[in-house]
């Protein structure tokens, strides 16, 4: 006899852990949705919730399930739906700190302010672990670490088609153990939830066969690092308006000014994007990360990176922007509500794109990245653009919850400060 099938009500909150509510299938509702508590966004990483934050004890939400994220979950009996929601006030309102409503704003932004959407993918790395927690599936790229990878890799993909996300490359990494999953581009809200749902997917197949992904962001200090890259184009009316054959390294005018946008705020938006204690460390010089705040040409050390064009593909609608400053302990719906809000930005100024970087970073000079989160959390301070982005609330809990976690981890050296994410993530 097999439980009842099962719903899952569910929040990504600051720290990009997947919370909610569960609830016989039957009983969903997408009008009343399920009770949620305001404080619950004051949890950090590792459970602790951080007092004062803005909420306390007081208050109510509802969440409540866009039922066209629905996802079946590999499961150890039954079934269960997970279902992606919105948080509201009691009254059906929007709750202004819900992560995934202000993606939703920012997209609304972009629309009205400027007439674009964003089509988005999101492409994630990952390191699976054995039950001795040794990195399974050996050999760089090679068909054998492929091999290594099953039968968990073909129920996980199985599992990402059964919620609707298009895969496009399955690939053993560099790294030891690491693997990275790319999937089609979608509009920015659907590109958003993939990303929340690919993570748990993920995670929950490895775990239904005695094994642990993990999306830290590095597992030791001196380890291959796993890495989010958020691939962008920008559009009008429904058509592609990123390239432009004259403009620098084949920019529009529009693709410049945006990505102008997230140059000036760049140091700022890794308090969304990078916001782990450890994240910083793959920030570094030649590391195959966002070694700067530059754009590059086809380079994979650049903040925004140019991708280049597969043989015999439209350029117009090929063309796109690779936002690399990204890791998976960042909440998918803010990093890309950043990231829209800073393009923005660089539109509604006009901002110019003076140079893009066509050679190796040792051969010039280019602006550096915060060393630490600290570093990134002063930088959004000094930022009254980027503060004007989200409700006082959202900004005053973001903060505490990223100097909260200093205090689980800020006495840990490096080594023990990865492992520590790694368990978590």
């Amino acid at each position: 006899m097999t439980d009842s099938p099962m719903a899952f009500v569910a929040t990504n909150d600051l720290v990009a852990h997947t919370r909610g509510r569960a609830l016989p299938l039957a009983e969903l509702s997408a009008t009343s949705g399920v009770g949620w508590v305001p404080a619950d966004l004051a949890i950090d990483a590792f459970g602790h919730l951080y007092e004062p934050n803005p909420f306390g004890a007081l208050g109510d939400l509802r969440l409540i399930p866009d039922l066209e994220t629905r996802a079946p979950l590999p499961w150890p009996e039954g079934t269960c739906d997970v279902f992606l929601a919105d948080q509201t006030l009691p009254d059906g309102t929007p709750w202004e700190c819900c992560p995934r409503s202000n993606l939703k704003t920012a997209l609304r932004r972009l629309l009205d302010d400027h007439g674009l959407t964003i089509m988005a993918a999101f492409e994630h790395e990952f390191a699976l672990l054995g039950p001795d927690e040794e990195p399974v599936g050996p050999g760089a790229f090679t068909l054998g670490a492929l091999v290594g990878g099953e039968p968990f890799g073909a129920a996980a993909r199985r599992a990402m088609e059964a919620a609707g996300i298009r895969w496009e490359n399955w690939l053993p990494e560099y790294g030891p153990g690491q693997f990275e999953v790319t999937v089609a581009p979608e509009d920015g809200l659907r590109a958003a939830d993939v990303a929340v749902l690919t993570r748990d997917i993920i995670r929950t197949t490895a775990t239904m066969h005695g094994q642990r992904a993990t999306f830290a962001p590095l597992l030791h200090p001196d380890a291959v690092g796993n890495g989010v890259h958020v691939h962008l184009s920008l559009w009008r009316d429904g058509q592609p308006v990123t390239f432009d054959a004259g403009g620098l390294a084949g920019l529009s005018s529009l693709a410049r000014s945006a990505s102008a946008g997230i140059l000036d705020h760049a140091a700022a938006m890794l308090m969304f994007t990078a916001p782990s204690h450890v994240s910083a460390l793959r920030l570094t010089p030649h590391r195959w990360s966002a070694a700067g705040s530059f754009v590059g040409l086809h380079n994979r050390e650049a903040l925004i990176r140019v991708s280049p064009v597969p043989p015999g593909a439209d350029p117009s609608r090929a063309y796109n922007l690779e936002f690399r400053a990204a890791d998976s302990t960042a909440n998918p719906y803010l990093v890309l509500a950043v990231i829209i809000h800073a393009m923005c930005d660089g539109l509604d100024r006009q901002l110019s794109l003076d140079s893009v970087l066509a050679t190796h970073i040792d051969d010039a000079e280019i602006t550096p990245l915060p060393v630490d989160l600290a570093g990134a959390v002063a930088a959004f301070e000094k930022d009254e653009v980027a503060q004007s982005w989200f409700a006082p609330d959202l900004v005053e809990t973001v903060l505490a919850v990223r100097r909260g976690e200093w205090q689980t981890v800020g006495d840990l050296d490096l080594v023990e400060r990865c492992r520590a994410y790694a368990q978590r993530y």
